[in-house]
């Protein structure tokens, strides 16, 4: 699982926890949700029902398909690159760099358009949400019922004023989340027809194979997924992370952390501790909640990794878009790594 921020680390599986106030006022011109058993989901004409079955097993329904749509802001260029577009009209999120360029995770999405209700974990303006008046909201789960970058202290508050879906990002191949996604935004009107979806897919599958083949041919390169923080240095398990799942299913060979957080994402080493594994590629966490090349420098322990001396560090998104274009990119990037990667060991 990612790291949602430096300052919440001890937090990473502790996200199911609800809030316990009211909604007052807030709540006259909002809809609630249903639940069912059933995995799927139905799509229908705008003025037609719509249900559509999430990770939760709950059937979320509706008298029409939503037309207004907030999600996570990775979630949105998901959808966003599936087809849907005027439907999605806030997001929860990094979607802003402090430059004020979209963060990497918005993909494609046109963030001058909607409306951002957090910019960083633990942000989220219900009054916001509330005046968008959403029909449903979208985002991961990486523990059961747990919403991503919803926070727990306003979950009740928010999940009263819509109908939410969420889909589950850990513990599966991120083939799974992003055919998961892939239905809601047909649920939703998308097209996947469509040329631009049918040759993300076609992008994403051959990428795969070129994956499949480096892998193969540099067999036995150890790779390390990491990400470092001022006090830690996170080694990522890639039999929990979606992404690095799909990776090793692949071919690639990850290092595997012993000492576990409790939710098994990764084990944080101190610094002094930082070459307890052995790597030939790292594989850093690119986001900007963590501490990337440059702000490593300063630390020796970093500087005198194997790989860090061979030069041989790679971006990693961690929090992969989970669309067949956001993450073919992800996959071509790691085959040329690996294909360039010596062994160092």
């Amino acid at each position: 699982m990612p790291l949602a921020g430096t300052p919440h680390l001890s937090r990473r599986s502790l996200f199911a926890a609800g809030g316990a106030l009211g909604l007052g006022a807030l709540l006259t011109a909002c809809g609630g949700s249903g639940s069912g058993t059933k995995d799927g989901g139905e799509g229908a004409s705008k003025s037609g029902p719509w249900s559509f079955t999430d990770d939760r097993r709950t059937k979320v329904t509706a008298k029409s398909v939503p037309q207004r749509v907030v999600a996570f802001t990775g979630t949105a260029a998901a959808l966003h690159d599936f087809g849907l577009d005027k439907q999605l009209v806030g997001v929860f999120g990094e979607t802003r760099l402090k430059n004020g360029k979209p963060d990497p995770q918005a993909g494609d999405l046109d963030v001058d358009r909607v409306e951002i209700l957090g910019n960083v974990w633990g942000e989220f303006s219900i009054e916001k949400y509330a005046a968008l008046r959403p029909e449903l909201l979208v985002t991961h789960m990486y523990e059961p019922d747990a919403l991503w970058y919803v926070p727990d202290e306003s979950k009740k508050k928010i999940l009263d004023l819509a109908p939410s879906v969420a889909i589950t990002t850990a513990r599966v191949p991120m083939t799974e989340p992003i055919r998961r996604y892939a239905e809601l935004a047909e649920s939703l009107g998308a097209d996947l027809k469509a040329r631009k979806v049918t040759e993300a897919k076609s992008r994403f599958e051959a990428a795969a194979e070129t994956l499949r083949k480096a892998a193969k041919a540099n067999g036995g390169l150890r790779v390390m997924a990491a990400s470092g923080s001022p006090d830690l240095f996170y080694v990522s398990n890639p039999k929990v992370n979606t992404d690095l799942l799909y990776f090793r299913e692949l071919g690639v060979e990850f290092v595997l952390p012993e000492k576990l957080d409790k939710g098994g994402y990764f084990e944080g080493l101190s610094w002094e501790n930082a070459d307890k594994y052995q790597a030939d590629l790292i594989l850093l966490d690119s986001r900007g909640t963590a501490l990337q090349p440059k702000d490593l420098a300063a630390k020796p322990a970093w500087s005198a990794l194997p790989a860090v001396k061979a030069g041989q560090v790679t971006p990693w998104q961690s929090v992969p878009r989970f669309s067949w274009a956001g993450s073919a990119p992800l996959l071509e990037a790691l085959a040329k790594a690996v294909q360039g990667a010596k062994k160092l060991h």
